[in-house]
């Protein structure tokens, strides 16, 4: 069971997908917090030990800013957004690299294949 913090890009049936597959997910928009900035939705999300969900690709940024703090990202680099899509890709992305995710890691989804960055920023990387 993996923690998972999905960001206003995200669909709600990402996180009920997630949540049927016996992970602890939580959606933005479920605590109302849409409005919070990129900066606290990190914070929020290393606090409470959750990986984020997003397509903002400021979260590569504010990871690589993070000084070593090690929340995990997802982030979606996909032409293809919709939601059985995401979904396919992110079940792939968890079954190759959820010991990543765990460990600390951004793992950027495209539309064949994902990069997983272990954290801190330029420890072994890895493209699956």
């Amino acid at each position: 069971m993996m923690r998972f913090l999905a960001d206003m890009g995200v669909n709600i049936r990402v996180v009920e997908w997630l949540s049927n597959n016996g992970h602890d997910a939580k959606h933005l928009r479920e605590e109302g917090l849409h409005r919070m900035p990129n900066g606290e939705i990190f914070t929020k999300a290393l606090n409470e030990n959750r990986i984020i969900i997003t397509f903002d690709l400021d979260f590569g940024e504010i990871v690589a800013l993070s000084e070593g703090k090690k929340a995990s990202v997802v982030l979606f680099r996909l032409h293809n957004t919709r939601t059985p899509h995401l979904i396919r890709r992110l079940s792939t992305v968890l079954k190759d690299s959820a010991n990543a995710l765990v460990d600390g890691a951004v793992v950027v989804v495209e539309e064949s294949r994902h990069r997983v960055r272990h954290l801190p920023l330029g420890k072994k990387q890895a493209a699956h």
